[in-house]
C-alpha cells in the first residue's frame, strides 16, 4: 500500500558508515522509500588519504594514495552493498555512491541537492556511536545546513545491548 503522501518523496539519499546503528537506518529508509514508491541513493563518505606529514621517512607499510582510494572504495561497495541488498529485496530502484571528503555532513547535502533528491534518510548516530548527548555530530550538522527535508531515524535501543538478547 502506498502512502498517500508519498509522491512527495521520489528520490531518498542515505548516507551510511557502515555502522550496525547505520546500517538498520539504512534498511529502515529503503522500506520507508518502498512504502513511498520512491528511489534511493546511498552514499558513503571515506575519509580523504592523509599524507603523513610529521615523519620524515614514509615506512614501508604506509599505503600509498592510490592503495588508499582502491582499498576504501571497496569499503565502500561493502558498506553501500546493505542498501543495494535491501533495495533489491523490496524492488526499490537504488544506486550507490563512495566520496571522499573529511567534512562528511558537507557532501552528505551537496550529493543530496546535485541528485535531486527531496530527502535524506540518515541514523540519529554512527560510527561514533551513542556517545552524543542527543545526535551524532554529522546527523546534526546536516540538519543544521540542509534547505531539503532531514528523517532522522533513531534506534529505540542500542544494538547488541543486552536488552536486545533474549
Amino acid at each position: 500500500m502506498k502512502v498517500k503522501w508519498g509522491l512527495m518523496y521520489k528520490k531518498i539519499l542515505i548516507p551510511t558508515d557502515g555502522s550496525e546503528i547505520s546500517n538498520a537506518a539504512a534498511r529502515a529508509g529503503v522500506e520507508f522509500a518502498q512504502q513511498l514508491g520512491a528511489e534511493v541513493i546511498g552514499l558513503f563518505v571515506s575519509p580523504e588519504y592523509q599524507y603523513p606529514v610529521f615523519i620524515e621517512i614514509i615506512p614501508p607499510n604506509f599505503p600509498s594514495e592510490d592503495e588508499y582510494l582502491a582499498s576504501m572504495r571497496k569499503v565502500g561497495e561493502h558498506h553501500l552493498q546493505v542498501i543495494a541488498d535491501a533495495a533489491q529485496a523490496a524492488g526499490v530502484k537504488s544506486s550507490g555512491i563512495t566520496i571522499f571528503s573529511d567534512a562528511a555532513a558537507r557532501e552528505i547535502v551537496n550529493t543530496a541537492t546535485q541528485h535531486g533528491c527531496d530527502l535524506i534518510y540518515i541514523g540519529s548516530h554512527g560510527r561514533s556511536g551513542w556517545g552524543g548527548a542527543l545526535l551524532g555530530s554529522t546527523t546534526t550538522k546536516v540538519l543544521s545546513t540542509c534547505q531539503i527535508p532531514v528523517l532522522v531515524y533513531r534506534m529505540a535501543k542500542q544494538p547488541g545491548s543486552t536488552a536486545d538478547k533474549k
